[in-house]
């Protein structure tokens, strides 16, 4: 067996692609895409014709809607070819608005409805911040779920958890980076490997707090910069793997760990946290790493849908 094969059966994978034509190969059990994903995958040939089609079906419509539309276009894709859910980004440019969060999620939920998807079949991706994170509880109180994403630090993983949101996706790559850029030439690549890494500390972290207190919330290990990071988590609720390193795995047939267990993790016993809105913009702001990281993320996200809107205008 491969070392996707055998993670599989230990946790469930999910492919970190807007590129659906590539999802067949890997059988993923679900999909994640984002606006830097759906960015890439339209200016690859393949998909020309799609964009075209969206241009000419939508294109007397408000910019908003079109790229709304467009995305749903993709996740229905995507959906022809998994059994499971795909995750679907709100505009990051309303990061910090709960209202219009909630309503730009309605709407994409309302597409996706239009096209005779089930509501079971999507989650809506939402920053993780304090007003990403109010909006999620609003739309999971109304049987919309959701994927909170750009999530860095404990305090944002347990106001998810307070908020019973569907699902949260620790970005593990992005913490590595973040600690590696930051030592310097002090960092030592062998002892920061495996689970020693920072990013896989984190999510290690993250996934035993909520298995200890109970928490339903899924934890999706993403933004994986090596087989090593992933390997060290399996056992994770999910991981959300990009084709590249899908494909690394699938061809390595050495064995397999598994690191997470959620039995084990129930056996140890630390205290629960609690966040409001103050003590959580505290915490979040005592930590440098989260801080620079969520803003660095949404910026990005942002830059890439002022780009998908100059490619769709053009």
């Amino acid at each position: 067996m491969s070392q996707l094969d055998t993670l599989k059966q230990y946790t469930t994978v999910v492919a970190d692609t807007g590129d659906f034509h590539q999802l067949a190969q890997f059988k993923p059990q679900d999909a994640t895409t984002n606006p830097s994903l759906i960015l890439k995958a339209v200016q690859k040939p393949d998909y020309q014709p799609l964009l075209t089609a969206n241009q000419a079906q939508h294109g007397k419509l408000p910019m908003d809607e079109r790229i709304d539309r467009l995305l749903v276009r993709f996740g229905c894709e995507i959906l022809s070819v998994i059994p499971g859910r795909v995750s679907t980004e709100v505009d990051a440019r309303l990061s910090f608005d709960t209202a219009a969060t909630v309503a730009r999620a309605r709407r994409l939920m309302a597409l996706y409805q239009a096209e005779g998807v089930a509501r079971e079949r999507v989650l809506i991706k939402i920053a993780s911040t304090w007003e990403g994170i109010q909006a999620a509880a609003e739309l999971e109180r109304e049987g919309i779920r959701t994927n909170l994403t750009l999530l860095f630090s404990m305090c944002q993983a347990v106001a998810c958890g307070q908020a019973r949101v569907q699902l949260i996706s620790p970005f593990v790559g992005r913490i590595y980076d973040w600690y590696k850029k930051s030592a310097g030439a002090a960092w030592d690549e062998a002892a920061q490997a495996g689970v020693n890494d920072p990013g896989v500390k984190s999510v290690t972290q993250i996934y035993q707090y909520y298995k200890q207190h109970g928490i339903a919330t899924e934890v999706m290990g993403a933004s994986f910069r090596n087989v090593g990071q992933i390997l060290a988590l399996s056992g994770c609720d999910l991981l959300t793997i990009s084709p590249e390193l899908l494909a690394q795995l699938a061809a390595n047939s050495e064995p397999l760990t598994r690191h997470l267990d959620a039995v084990i993790a129930r056996a140890k016993a630390v205290p629960a946290l609690h966040y409001n809105e103050a003590s959580f913009r505290l915490a979040l702001n005592e930590d440098a790493m989260a801080t620079e990281k969520l803003a660095e993320g949404i910026r990005a996200f942002c830059g890439d849908a002022v780009k998908l809107e100059a490619l769709m205008q053009g």
